[in-house]
């Protein structure tokens, strides 16, 4: 299936509005395979809701994929992870997952998520006006440590996982990704390995003893969820951090507000989550029958392509949508998805994201872009939306 012409990565929304206000789900016919069924781009909010909730709309991408010639060699616990699954497997593996990857984990690692943030903070230049890149600084190594830290990854190896988590995502370079997939595949085998040879108390140890009933998660199934955990656990915080704090600084009004008020944070987070979403679009779906997506027949065998960040800007379910405006009332946004896919590690990434910002706005109270916005990089891959660099200076 062909993609859509990208507008460029720092800014894609006039491009998905261009398309909501001709069709919400707008067709993508496959140039290179015009034989097969169209795939659809849905950037319109409702029409995402309903897929998003839609039981034939499937994510089991081994099903769609079968008996398709491929040249790809992604390692299946990529590629066939507990977020390529439908009900009842889908359903199945969530419920042993939760009963490891609880919000009390995650409240226990607050004051840990605190310190690291931290000590992240006093690495970064003491004196005004010293330009840095808070990407480096802050954005990238914390949620990889905190990830890491939970799943009792050592501190030795944290540079090889981030490197493999990272090419995962690496744009046009297919063997770059299949090749880190079996790398951090291996990785996380030899981990699960020492760790049954010698438990400890992490969130991996959790998994090999999870339990429900007489259920138990089977060799694949361990470790497919550990690498799902661990690259979701921090690629998209990492981008949402760096494009948390762009979204303010280039808001000074708004920014001053949450400076003032810094209790106002949680809400504050919400809309900072609708407006800067890490996603481009969402992971693959496909309509295993035929489907009605906002008035639209979608037929069977399509597959569909959710632009969460779009939908987020949807006006129909925001007005002006593309403000920043730190009083909207933002719940209902689908940066972490909705219904039963919903991001298990969303509590993490909240909770992280909270700590990291209010920590940043006290530490540099005159922070502000060392660069003209136009000359910031950022990523280019269908999936992940962030900066590869925020250069920032204080003062």
């Amino acid at each position: 299936m062909s993609h859509p012409p990208q507008d460029p990565a720092e800014d894609p929304y006039p491009y998905f509005a261009r398309l909501r206000a001709s069709d919400p789900v707008h067709p993508l016919p496959d140039t290179r395979h015009p034989e097969r069924p169209p795939g659809y781009l849905v950037t319109g909010y409702q029409a995402a809701r309903e897929a998003l909730t839609c039981p034939q709309v499937s994510k089991d991408t081994a099903r769609f994929f079968a008996g398709k010639p491929s040249t790809r060699d992604l390692h299946p616990a990529v590629s066939q992870s507990m977020s390529a699954t439908d009900p009842p497997r889908h359903t199945r593996l969530r419920k042993l997952v939760t009963t490891a990857f609880t919000t009390g984990a995650v409240a226990a690692l607050r004051p840990f998520i605190a310190k690291t943030t931290q000590a992240l903070l006093d690495r970064c230049p003491g004196e005004p006006g010293v330009a840095f890149d808070l990407v480096a600084a802050l954005a990238m190594p914390l949620p990889v440590i905190v990830i890491c830290e939970l799943l009792g990854v050592p501190k030795d190896d944290r540079p090889s996982v981030r490197h493999w988590s990272a090419e995962l995502f690496a744009a046009g370079a297919p063997e770059r990704v299949d090749a880190a997939s079996h790398s951090l595949a291996s990785y996380l085998a030899q981990l699960i390995a020492a760790r049954r040879a010698s438990p400890s108390a992490s969130l991996l140890d959790r998994l090999i003893a999870a339990r429900d009933g007489e259920d138990r998660l089977t060799e694949e199934e361990l470790l497919s969820l550990a690498v799902l955990l661990l690259v979701a656990g921090h690629e998209t915080t990492t981008a949402f951090l760096g494009n948390a704090v762009l979204a303010l600084l280039q808001h000074p009004a708004e920014l001053d507000r949450l400076r003032a008020d810094p209790d106002s944070l949680p809400a504050a987070l919400e809309e900072l989550l609708r407006y800067c979403s890490p996603f481009t679009t969402a992971t693959f779906r496909y309509a295993e029958e035929p489907v009605t997506l906002a008035g639209r027949q979608v037929p069977a065998g399509s597959p569909v392509l959710l632009a969460l960040g779009a939908a987020n800007r949807d006006p129909d379910r925001y007005p002006s949508p593309d403000r920043l405006d730190l009083d909207r009332a933002a719940a209902g946004h689908l940066t972490f998805g909705y219904g039963i896919h919903r991001c298990v590690g969303a509590p993490l990434a909240r909770a992280e994201a909270a700590i990291a910002l209010r920590a940043v706005l006290a530490r540099f109270p005159r922070l502000r872009l060392a660069v003209p916005a136009d000359r910031l990089v950022w990523r280019s891959t269908r999936l992940i939306r962030g900066l590869r660099t925020l250069p920032v200076l204080d003062g």
